[in-house]
């Protein structure tokens, strides 16, 4: 028994240091984790419960591919973040048992269409035109927890040709890695294969078609992307 129409490729991410993918389920990002990010945003940097939005697996862009400038926008943003991957899940997983889901790590951009998002905001509507478009997710190589830990503290940054724009620290996350976990897995079942987009620090701005982007994690790695 076959398809009827040619099924698309599965989206994958590469493993330093292996000729083997991580295969992506799904795509999980959580929404105003940094507190000056909050802040600039407009709101406040709290710990009521977090929140989440999904970008499709086939949105990401490996290999420091380019990153074609979108249509229906005149103000797309960068935002640098910690990428998390599972190498398991379940439902209603124990805060003291959620790094053992985590296969790895990765340097991640969560591109936004901020005018569509902040459209969308004003009339109480999904955010998946301002996040969920093609490409949005540009991700650097998975780090293998197993080769570094797992980091919660440590530089991220973002420069956009050379200019340092975005400045923060893995230990400033309003909700730590475990935390995202184990209160996602009472949402959804996590499975193999899902990443979590942990949030962006402060700095977040436009890009324009031309623009070089840098972003880097320490312990983890670095991501490059072109605006075409």
């Amino acid at each position: 028994m076959g398809y009827v129409i040619t099924p698309p490729p599965a989206a994958s991410l590469p493993v330093r240091g292996s000729q083997d993918l991580f295969p992506v389920h799904r795509i999980y990002c959580v929404g105003r984790n940094y507190a000056a990010h909050a802040i600039e945003m407009g709101h406040d940097p709290d710990r009521d419960e977090p929140f989440f939005f999904q970008k499709n697996p086939d949105c990401l862009v490996t290999g420091g591919g380019a990153f074609p400038y979108p249509p229906r926008s005149e103000d797309v943003h960068h935002e640098i973040e910690l990428v998390v991957a599972l190498a398991s899940g379940g439902r209603d997983i124990p805060l003291g048992e959620a790094l053992g889901h985590v296969y790895g790590y990765a340097v991640g951009l969560d591109m936004t269409r901020r005018d569509l998002q902040a459209d969308c905001k004003k009339m109480g509507r999904p955010w998946e035109i301002g996040k969920a478009f093609e490409n949005s997710a540009p991700c650097g190589d998975l780090v293998p927890a197993a080769e570094i830990g797992h980091p919660d503290q440590g530089a991220i940054w973002l420069k956009v040709n050379g200019e340092l724009r975005q400045q923060g620290d893995l230990n400033q996350l309003i909700w730590k890695v475990p935390e995202m976990i184990s209160y996602l897995s009472g949402l959804f079942e996590l499975t193999a294969g899902d990443l979590i987009m942990s949030g962006t620090p402060a700095g977040v701005g436009p890009v324009a078609r031309g623009d070089d982007l840098h972003g880097h994690i320490d312990g983890i790695g670095e991501l490059a992307a072109k605006v075409v």
